[in-house]
C-alpha cells in the first residue's frame, strides 16, 4: 500500500522532477511464459538507485517486434534513461537490435568494432553467420562491454541495451559509470511493524501527510501465526527520513507494539 494521498504528492513530485528516472524493458517469451524467473529487474533497480536514478517503470514484452518498437517508442520520451534487457543474441528470435533501429528510424548495420570483437574472440572459422549477428547495432551506437562473453551491448541516444542473461546484465552495468549521470542516491529505512496492517492505516496516512517528500509503502506479511506489516520509508533527504522514521515509531508505540529496525 502507498500511504499517499493525492493531495500530498506535490512536493514529492518537485523533488521527483530534479532528479533522473529511468524505465526498463524486459524482452522475452520466456519471462511471460513463466518458464523462466527475471533477476534483472532487482539487480538494475538496486543499480539505479545507489546513483540516485528511480527506475519509474517496467515493462515486459515478448520477441515480437512491433511490441518491442512500441514499447521503446512510448518510454524513450518519457525518461532520462531507458534500459532493455534480453534478445541481443545468435538466434532467430534474438530481435533487439533490429527492433530498436526501427524504433528510431536508424539504419540496422554491423558495427566495425563488435565484429573485430567478435572475430577475434571465435575466430574466423568459428565466427558463424549466427555469431556475425551479435556484431549487428543501429547506426550510431556505442557498444557496451561484456566482460564474460565478449558479445556487447549497446548504448543508442538514451537507451542502454542490456544482455538478458542475469550476470551478463550485471557485468554490462559495471562499464556504465561514465554514460550515466545520477543524482542525490535514495536513502531507505526498513520498519517492521507487529499489527495488522488495517491496524495501522490511519497513523502512516498521517505520517505521509506530514512528510511528502518521503515514500512510505506498507507490505503486510502473515507468518508464525500473527499479522504484520514491512514499513519501507524511501527518502533523498536522510534529516527528513529519520523523522519520518521516527514518527512512525511513535505511533507504533502508541498502539503498544516496537516498530524494529530491520534493514537500512
Amino acid at each position: 500500500m502507498d500511504s499517499h494521498s493525492p493531495g500530498d504528492h506535490a512536493a514529492r513530485e518537485r523533488e521527483d522532477e530534479a532528479a533522473p528516472c529511468a524505465a526498463l524493458v524486459v524482452i522475452g517469451d520466456e519471462i511471460l511464459s513463466g518458464r523462466t524467473q527475471d533477476r534483472n529487474i532487482a539487480t538494475i533497480a538496486r543499480w539505479l538507485g545507489a546513483r540516485g536514478i528511480a527506475l519509474k517503470e517496467v515493462r515486459i514484452v515478448p520477441d515480437e517486434e512491433e511490441a518491442i518498437i512500441t514499447a521503446v517508442r512510448a518510454l524513450k520520451d518519457m525518461v532520462d534513461y531507458l534500459f532493455t534487457t534480453g534478445g541481443i543474441g545468435p538466434t532467430h528470435d534474438d530481435i533487439t537490435a533490429e527492433s530498436i533501429a526501427k524504433a528510431l528510424d536508424r539504419p540496422l548495420v554491423v558495427h566495425e568494432e563488435a565484429y573485430r570483437r567478435l572475430c577475434a574472440y571465435y575466430g574466423i572459422e568459428r565466427f558463424t553467420p549466427a555469431r556475425q549477428r551479435m556484431a549487428r547495432t543501429p547506426e550510431g551506437a556505442v557498444l557496451i562491454d561484456n566482460p564474460i562473453s565478449i558479445a556487447p551491448g549497446f548504448r543508442v541516444e538514451n537507451i542502454f541495451v542490456l544482455a538478458g542473461v542475469p550476470e551478463i546484465a550485471a557485468a554490462m552495468l559495471d562499464s556504465l559509470e561514465s554514460m550515466i549521470t545520477g543524482g542525490p542516491p535514495l536513502k531507505s529505512r526498513v520498519l517492521d511493524v507487529p499489527l495488522p496492517e488495517s491496524a495501522f492505516a490511519d497513523a502512516l496516512t498521517a505520517i505521509a501527510g506530514r512528510f511528502p517528500t518521503v515514500r512510505i509503502g506498507s507490505y503486510p506479511y502473515y507468518r508464525d501465526g500473527r499479522a504484520g506489516a514491512q514499513i519501507v520509508l524511501r527518502g533523498r533527504d536522510e534529516s527528513r527520513l529519520e523523522e519520518a522514521v521516527a514518527a512512525v515509531r511513535e505511533a507504533a508505540g502508541r498502539a503498544g507494539v516496537t516498530a524494529r529496525l530491520v534493514r537500512e
